[in-house]
């Protein structure tokens, strides 16, 4: 649906259930949460207001109350070794949006020590802006000139271009320089295509532990980047004129994010830091070990981690690195992935940056995902606090016939059997 809907009938959601909503209470950094027998006692705000709670929920893409509770966590990838995974580390090939010729370097910027495959690294995926934008010229915003546009920038993009209309014999069509998702009233979601795109590569790696500074120039240089791409595709000479002219039939949707110049508020993170808690979910959940004993939600969605590094390879061309795009089997997720370490914070709650290594992740990521484990976190924490428990001790068996009750998927259909296939351990 279109965001402004989405963010209305959630609004109206939100009011229904009589939740009170308090907006720009970011946690005071550094000394933000208070602890006290192995519990969050309370959380502070940078605006001077503390928060005191039975159970709390860091449902943040960052996990900052997390971090600063003391609970152990990790960010970057594993290499292959720590947990059995094949395709963990730094990647030997990287197939998917992927330079499909030959270009030197010659100024562009990239990573000169990528790493031995399968190798363990602080880098974290690519992140990106969402953008929607608008086929319908009424309801279109020319793309700004950004103030510091420097088409020099743009040199290996134009490269690129030229080269690849070469070897196709056409310019790139719109629909191979963006991935399109069409929604209503001829407005679409474009998202990261090919081997340049919107993913910022290679400039999201400080962003997880990074101060809120720090964070803040992180986020504006992603925007600053986003801006000039799409002016560079829509105004630059180098831009084969087809593309262009496709490019220049969308605009930024006028009638969404009117509060923030029509560009998206949220910078995609696709990943910050992970907890290393009760049970980590590793490759072996989402393709073989698919059953868990305490199953809360479940996932069906492939392997995605977008590129992490832009490199040269040995025969001295840009290659990108760290994309992976693997099906998984559908997987139950199990409770222990939102807990800490027992003993490490007995009230704490990680629907988000949950315990799962990098490749894992990949697949449980997603909003949809967050969504049903947002509602098992809501579940479990009223448990705890009606049986005066610690979210470690909650009874998973009830949880489970709780979410069920709910509306909860924990079972896999196949489309194409009348059967059920249970991933219920007998």
């Amino acid at each position: 649906m279109e965001p402004k809907v989405a963010e209305s009938l959630l609004g109206d959601m939100l009011r229904q259930a009589g939740v009170t909503v308090l907006l720009e209470r970011r946690l005071r950094e550094n000394d933000g949460v208070r602890k006290a027998g192995g519990r969050v006692v309370s959380i502070a705000t940078e605006n001077g207001e503390a928060f005191t709670a039975r159970v709390f929920a860091d449902a943040g893409y960052e996990g900052d109350l997390m971090a600063q509770a003391g609970v152990s966590f990790t960010w970057g990838r594993e290499g292959a070794a720590q947990y059995g995974e094949s395709l963990a580390g730094v990647r030997a090939e990287t197939p998917f949006h992927q330079f499909q010729v030959d270009l030197p370097p010659d100024g562009a910027d990239f990573t000169k020590d990528p790493g031995v495959p399968g190798s363990a690294d602080r880098k974290v995926q690519a992140y990106n802006f969402r953008l929607i934008l608008s086929h319908d010229p009424p309801n279109q915003v020319p793309y700004p000139r950004p103030a510091g546009y420097d088409p020099k920038r743009w040199d290996l993009t134009a490269r690129y271009l030229d080269a690849m209309r070469k070897k196709l014999g056409r310019a790139q069509r719109i629909g191979e320089v963006f991935n399109i998702g069409l929604i209503p009233n001829r407005k679409a979601d474009f998202n990261n295509q090919g081997a340049i795109s919107t993913d910022y590569i290679g400039k999201s790696w400080d962003y997880p532990n990074a101060t809120y500074r720090r964070r803040e120039e992180i986020w504006r240089d992603h925007e600053e980047y986003t801006r000039e791409f799409l002016y560079f595709l829509a105004h630059d000479p180098r831009v084969p004129p087809a593309l262009a002219k496709e490019v220049n039939e969308w605009g930024l949707a006028k009638d969404e994010f009117v509060d923030n110049g029509n560009f998206p508020n949220q910078l995609y993170i696709r990943e910050a830091r992970r907890m290393v808690g009760e049970y980590v979910m590793t490759q072996r959940d989402i393709q073989t070990e698919l059953a868990k004993p305490d199953p809360i939600a479940m996932g069906s969605y492939n392997s995605d981690s977008h590129n992490i590094q832009r490199i040269v390879d040995r025969r001295g061309f840009i290659r990108n690195e760290g994309d992976v795009q693997v099906p998984v089997t559908p997987y139950q997720i199990p409770y222990r992935v939102l807990l800490p370490k027992r003993g490490e914070a007995g009230n704490l709650l990680v629907p988000v940056c949950l315990s799962a290594s990098h490749v894992a992740y990949s697949t449980l990521r997603m909003e949809p995902q967050f969504m049903m484990l947002g509602q098992a976190a809501g579940v479990a924490a009223a448990l705890a606090i009606r049986g005066g428990r610690t979210v470690q001790d909650v009874d998973t068996a009830e949880l489970t016939r709780v979410l069920v009750s709910q509306g909860a998927i924990l079972e896999y259909v196949p489309s194409r059997q009348n059967a059920v296939i249970s991933l219920f351990p007998k």
